[in-house]
């Protein structure tokens, strides 16, 4: 990813990311209570700010690993 999109991705799929697993946590933590959606949305906007910061520091790294893990899965390439 280049430009402007390499900004807007991590803040995008992160949003997704910790909007989903803070309301399933939530959930599971306290049920569906009649204050679920505000202590949802206190997770989420908790989370948020702290996944996007990492996502920052982490993306780079784990493309790195990622292209590690795919060279030795598919093994030294065939000379040409």
């Amino acid at each position: 990813m280049e430009g402007k999109a390499r900004f807007i991705f991590p803040v995008l799929i992160t949003a997704v990311i910790v909007f989903i697993v803070s309301g399933v946590v939530t959930f599971a933590n306290i049920g569906l209570r009649p204050d679920f959606v505000e202590r949802w949305m206190k997770a989420f906007l908790t989370g948020w700010p702290v996944a996007i910061v990492v996502a920052y520091f982490a993306i780079p790294v784990v493309r790195r690993a990622t292209q590690v893990l795919v060279r030795l899965i598919d093994g030294p390439s065939p000379s040409a």
